[in-house]
């Protein structure tokens, strides 16, 4: 199924407006990493229905492939 582009767009602001709250940082940063991440494609993509998943969720996913990036 494919999601509409307005409904996806929000889910992508809440994610970044959640993960920069989660990590303090400002939201131009966690933009910058939102949209450089493998989850912004899953969500663009409509991969895994990714979309229908709460921001905090989402925000969590983002900072474990952060994580493993690092590792």
């Amino acid at each position: 199924m494919t999601a509409n582009r307005t409904l996806v767009g929000h889910k992508m602001a809440g994610v970044i407006k959640t993960y920069a709250e989660f990590e303090n940082i400002p939201l131009r940063e966690a933009f910058d990493i939102f949209y450089t991440s493998h989850l912004y494609t899953e969500i663009r993509h409509g991969i895994s229905d990714m979309h229908c998943r709460s921001d905090g969720y989402l925000a969590e996913e983002l900072q474990m492939e952060l994580d493993r990036k690092k590792a």
